[in-house]
């Protein structure tokens, strides 16, 4: 069998922080790399919850998935993030992307989003690393700001969010590791990490590139019900992630380009989707293979092994179902015999 990329869980602002330090604990038990935090458009700030799993934890890296610089200034994004991995031990990982634009749009213009996050990541990284910063941006400045405290460590990784090729060539220029979100299928990744290369040029060979991709993920001992349960959340996601996504084509090419499933076949699922139809009763196993994993721990250990295979370093699960807990223990007790 190949190796296995590491396993990260993705918590999100959906939960609760007391639910998140109880997925917490057990996934630094169970042998996760990483923690990371969907801050989702208006439910909870993902800080609270980030802070809390940090007292329950010791080794388990930190990552917020993401930040965008159309709700939060860069200067802000530092001041935060640098007090995170103060009191985490130097665990913090901060990631930045420009956010869905349906959903940016409702409090201010979806405007410049490659400017956006290259401005975001150059005031942060150079905040961060103890900079003076006198950076003047086409969206957002900072003229001789610097951080007021001590900082653990001169380097805090910062890992960008990627789907569109523009977005993944600066991507490979300025951060240290790409987040590919929900519903890209797999072959999305040999396309992005040459998209990576490209924007990292000369330095590609001598950079440790991290590639995230978050998937929902069902674990059960009935691998029927568990495709059930994975069906039902990628019927939600990919209809909800499809409309959002209608004023970004390179968006909605990333879902459907190289996902396995015929056309029509497609537009038709979508549309009954659309018409609030569950994913059980709509979706096959096609999309599963394309947009999530499913099975008994065993048969999703192999899948996020396969992953693996397609260059992702790190992949973050979504666990779904009633007993996540039991699930996140499964996957790392099969992850250790491999």
């Amino acid at each position: 069998m190949s190796s296995a990329p590491k396993l990260a869980l993705r918590l999100s602002s959906a939960m609760s922080a007391v639910d998140c330090m109880q997925l917490a604990s057990v996934a630094e038990e169970s042998g996760f790399s990483t923690l990371w935090f969907a801050e989702n458009p208006y439910q909870r700030g993902v800080l609270p919850a980030v802070v809390a799993c940090a007292g329950v934890t010791n080794r388990i890296e930190l990552g917020i998935g993401v930040f965008n610089p159309y709700n939060r200034h860069p200067t802000l994004m530092a001041m935060e993030i640098g007090a995170l991995d103060e009191y985490s031990g130097g665990r913090a990982i901060l990631g930045i992307g420009s956010g869905v634009p349906a959903w940016v749009e409702r409090i201010t213009p979806f405007r410049r989003p490659l400017h956006a996050v290259r401005d975001a990541v150059s005031i942060a990284r150079g905040l961060l690393s103890g900079e003076t910063v006198h950076y003047s941006g086409k969206m957002y400045s900072a003229n001789g700001v610097r951080l007021e405290f001590e900082r653990v460590r001169n380097h805090v990784p910062v890992h960008v969010a990627a789907m569109g090729e523009r977005m993944l060539v600066l991507c490979g220029e300025i951060a240290d590791g790409l987040l590919i979100g929900n519903m890209c299928p797999p072959v999305f990744t040999h396309r992005a990490k040459d998209r990576l290369r490209e924007g990292a040029g000369d330095t590609a060979p001598d950079r440790n590139f991290e590639v995230t991709k978050y998937v929902p993920c069902a674990v059960d001992e009935d691998g029927d019900q568990a495709r059930k349960t994975a069906r039902n959340a990628i019927g939600k996601t990919l209809s909800a992630f499809w409309q959002a996504y209608q004023p970004a084509p390179a968006a909605l090419a990333a879902i459907r380009e190289g996902n396995g499933i015929e056309a029509g076949r497609f537009e038709q699922a979508l549309a009954q989707l659309a018409k609030g139809e569950q994913g059980e009763d709509v979706l096959d196993d096609a999309f599963i293979e394309a947009y999530g994993i499913a099975g008994t721990a065993e048969q999703c250990v192999d899948q996020i092994v396969s992953l693996g295979d397609s260059g992702v370093t790190q992949l973050t699960v979504t666990v779904l179902g009633d007993a996540p807990e039991t699930a996140i223990r499964q996957l790392g007790a099969v992850l250790r015999e491999i």
